[in-house]
């Protein structure tokens, strides 16, 4: 950062660190301790697609990556848009495996970046229920290498369970990189894994 930045109060915005992703297990089981929820096995990276051969290899590439264990009984990934023209990408795994579920959740999204589409990249998230069947899932923001906590209210009206996100964000503070600024805490109404 130079100095007519620091004078014009200008900073760097936080470069990606997808490792964080590799938190996601312990996070899990803090979670369960702490708040009651268990991983669901569904997870999804959002990006916004680009139209092109390189991008249309790279997703190719996503998928032979992640559906290579369909012969061995795994679950093949899904893509779908959003009515925003995002795209997403659905990969599924036993809920007692949530190591597998990150792995290929930063597969999708290292592919993409190493393939200079990182700008493209929006969120990745891992869902969870409880014992009441509420949902919650853990949203990583890919551009500010923070995670947030979503909970949308059951019943079909767009409204999110404010008061369990903040506890999630206090259960989940010291196992997780957690995004500050609540204005960033964006809803992601029917995200696939959710």
């Amino acid at each position: 950062m130079g100095l007519l930045d620091t004078i014009l109060g200008r900073s760097k915005p936080v470069r990606p660190d997808l490792d964080q992703l590799f938190a996601v297990p312990s996070a899990a089981l803090t979670l369960q301790a702490g708040a009651g929820f268990i991983p669901t096995g569904l997870g999804s990276v959002c990006f916004a697609g680009v139209e092109g051969g390189t991008f249309a290899r790279i997703q190719q590439d996503v998928q032979e990556l992640l559906d290579a264990d369909t012969d061995r009984g795994g679950i093949p990934v899904e893509f779908s848009r959003d009515s925003y023209g995002y795209t997403w990408l659905l990969a599924r795994h036993s809920p007692d495996d949530v190591a597998a579920l990150v792995n290929d959740l930063h597969a999708v999204n290292t592919l993409l970046q190493d393939g200079g589409f990182g700008p493209q990249l929006l969120c990745s998230l891992i869902g969870f229920r409880n014992a009441e069947g509420r949902s919650l899932a853990l949203v990583y923001l890919y551009k500010r290498g923070t995670f947030y906590p979503f909970a949308p209210v059951s019943g079909g009206a767009e409204r999110r369970d404010s008061p369990l996100e903040l506890q999630v964000r206090a259960t989940l503070g010291d196992d997780l990189r957690v995004e500050q600024d609540l204005s960033r805490w964006f809803p992601v109404w029917g995200a696939p894994g959710l």
